[in-house]
């Protein structure tokens, strides 16, 4: 077991979470840890992370039940992370209806450099400029994905924790989410509370809740329906399973479908469309998100994403071609080509380009040469500079 001290408070033991739900047999009990019943008893500030969706939704309800149970006097709010153009038109909505019924504050946050649809665009237009320079082997993709999640990190992790530190510079802050762990064999193995890093403050310790982590997807549905919610259009109306994105890189095949039946989706499915179709690459690995709903898009569009998966095609035979011991891994590069790999390299950038449609840097075998020497230099010299 591991000892978690909490500034002001005594220190508990930190159980398994099978140990900690209490009821264990009760259904819609809450899911209970020492450490949070001794910041709740402390009327630490709690924050419940809302997106519009289910879990969310049963999570605020059950939350305010457990906390007026308690006799919990600490502030108390709904915190959403707004995605901009890439979120279903109902979430903010659904939201607020929440938080009015609860009668608790609402705090939306974003991030400052854009939203979701701005930091695909950005990341694009980065890996364009490093491949163009030659700082990476292979064209990196705009897209977030189940290895980089950079979405929900930079999106939402990271934007709300700010604010809740903003907010209580010193002691405990408890943030509830509304994990669960029937979602997913990756969510099966979490706790039901832990230190929250981006949370935590040099006077103050901050807790991630999972307070219906033990529940049932009908558990949800079913309290939801006692306390008189109203579920977001994304399941009521278009039949969707979860609400995230609108489109989402981890997405079922059948929510991209119902996300594009929603009227109010189609001018980002369009830009999300023409991002594939600009850079070559799928939406998902596979999986083009131009095939799920064509008839949204213009006769133009369609022709673009057509020309775009046979570019892709001409992109990943040239790369295939790359050696495997030139290819990215951890400390990049880790030698110098032979003169020969350094003419085959220049011509794959070149086929790639000609693919893409960029324009390069280092397109023959000198150039490529002598740019791998620069860049096994400043390596050297940054290994050299004592820690």
């Amino acid at each position: 077991m591991q000892q978690i001290e909490l500034p002001g408070l005594a220190p508990v033991e930190h159980l398994a979470p099978q140990a900690l739900l209490m009821p264990s047999t009760q259904r819609f009990g809450v899911a209970r840890d020492p450490v949070i019943d001794t910041a709740l008893a402390g009327h630490a500030p709690v924050y419940v992370g809302v997106s519009g969706g289910k879990d969310s939704q049963a999570l605020a309800y059950r939350v305010q039940a457990h906390l007026d149970g308690i006799g919990h006097a600490g502030p108390r709010a709904l915190i959403h992370s707004d995605l901009g153009r890439i979120e279903w038109r109902d979430s903010a909505p659904v939201c607020e209806r929440l938080a009015e019924r609860l009668g608790w504050e609402l705090v939306t946050v974003r991030r400052p450099a854009g939203d979701m649809l701005d930091r695909w665009l950005s990341r694009w237009a980065a890996n364009v400029e490093r491949y163009r320079t030659l700082s990476c082997v292979k064209l990196i993709m705009p897209w977030s994905s189940a290895s980089q999640r950079f979405c929900t990190s930079e999106m939402k992790s990271q934007v709300l924790a700010r604010a809740m530190r903003a907010r209580h510079p010193t002691g405990p802050v408890v943030s509830a989410v509304g994990l669960r762990w029937q979602e997913s064999t990756a969510r099966a193995r979490q706790p039901v509370a832990k230190s929250d890093t981006l949370l935590t403050r040099a006077r103050g310790i901050g807790l991630s809740w999972n307070a219906i982590v033990h529940w049932q997807r009908q558990d949800v549905l079913d309290y939801i329906g006692q306390r008189g919610g109203v579920l977001h259009e994304a399941y009521r109306i278009y039949g969707s399973s979860r609400v995230s994105c609108a489109f989402c890189v981890l997405a079922s095949r059948g929510d991209l479908q119902a996300a594009a039946r929603c009227e109010g989706n189609a001018a980002v499915y369009r830009e999300l469309v023409r991002l594939e179709a600009r850079s070559t690459f799928s939406f998902q690995a596979g999986y083009w998100l131009g095939d799920v709903a064509s008839a949204l898009l213009d006769p133009a569009l369609r022709a673009q994403l057509l020309e775009a998966k046979e570019r892709a095609a001409q992109r990943q035979a040239a790369e295939a071609e790359i050696p495997a011991h030139l290819l990215y891994e951890v400390g990049w590069p880790v030698c110098m080509p032979t003169p020969a790999e350094a003419r085959h390299l220049a011509s794959v950038r070149r086929r790639v380009a000609e693919a893409v449609s960029l324009q390069l840097q280092c397109t023959d075998a000198e150039a490529v040469s002598a740019r791998y020497g620069e860049l096994i230099q400043r390596k050297a010299q940054r290994l050299a500079v004592p820690a």
